[in-house]
């Protein structure tokens, strides 16, 4: 491993984020892209169970390891939700990496960047230049982490899977430093109940407001309305949302399949009819396992 992550290196430890245990917390930056110097420091609800993180000033990426008699050589980056406003670290976090690395997967729990004014000179970049660094850095770290650089893939759940898809349709401009032409395109992505589109109608307000402002211009708007960003070199995708989701509509997951869809790329849609918002790894509803259903996609994908 080399100087800079064995650096900063912590290991077995309870961080500042909730209860995220990993084996690594690695900063995801030497120089953070686009910082604005201030005051603002990140916070923790010690009182959710559900770990919130909000104002994250430093992104980190942390490290779940699997077995070493698992490992397959499959990576994730999960990106948690929480409209942009904070993070729910561990039900959409830490909890989902020890599920996958159950199945021999190599986790990556991202602590992005919120968009905020007061700490980056373009907010609607911001989480989205930490997405790249992050998979950037997993693949160039690639052989310590026993991982396959084809098989990278990246997962958000609501508006940590709007990241995702934004990952899966912004590669080809890189927004960091790449001297290394490393290649930014996740392999799959896996997306619960995400924001993906930030048309009227099916928006998730407080997502579209904190990344590109209550009165983005169009031209913005449809350029991080992702199901609009779609193209045949799109990433297959893996999509799991309810019916009766009361915060992001249904029709966000819908359209982006569609979209893939239409563009031959290959994806696979699962709709609850009940489970509403945020259930992270068990939809109580349903005796249904939507993991289960995702193992079986990834196996038919050559993925496990």
């Amino acid at each position: 491993m080399n100087k800079y992550i064995t650096g900063i290196v912590i290991a077995c430890l309870t961080c500042s984020c909730g209860n995220l245990y990993s084996q690594e917390i690695i900063p995801l930056y030497k120089k953070i892209p686009g910082l604005i110097p201030s005051e603002i420091h990140e916070q923790s609800d010690s009182s959710s169970k559900r770990g919130k993180v909000s104002h994250v000033t430093n992104p980190t990426l942390s490290v779940f390891l699997p077995d070493a008699s698992k490992t397959n050589g499959t990576a994730v980056i999960i990106c948690p939700g929480g409209g942009y406003s904070y993070l729910v670290v561990n039900d959409e976090g830490s909890n989902i990496a020890r599920e996958l690395n159950s199945k021999g997967i190599t986790a990556f729990v991202l602590k992005y960047r919120l968009p905020d004014d007061l700490i980056m000179k373009d907010k609607s970049i911001g989480p989205l230049q930490d997405a790249q660094q992050a998979i950037k850095m997993v693949r160039e770290h690639a052989s310590e982490w026993k991982i396959d650089t084809s098989k990278v893939g990246i997962m958000g759940f609501s508006a940590g899977g709007h990241l995702a898809s934004t990952l899966s349709t912004h590669y080809r401009t890189a927004v960091i430093d790449n001297p290394q032409h490393t290649n930014l395109r996740p392999d799959f992505s896996i997306l619960l109940y995400p924001v993906i589109s930030f048309q009227e109608g099916i928006l998730h307000r407080g997502s579209k407001k904190a990344l590109v402002g209550e009165n983005a211009d169009t031209a913005l708007i449809n350029k991080f309305s992702n199901e609009l960003q779609v193209t045949n070199d799109t990433p297959p995708a893996f999509l799991v949302a309810c019916t009766d989701d009361k915060v992001v509509p249904v029709e966000n997951t819908i359209r982006y399949y569609l979209s893939l869809h239409e563009h031959g790329v290959n994806a696979e849609m699962h709709i609850y009819e009940h489970g509403g918002h945020g259930f992270g790894l068990h939809n109580k509803t349903t005796q249904d396992q939507w993991i289960e259903r995702c193992y079986n996609w990834m196996r038919a994908n050559g993925l496990l």
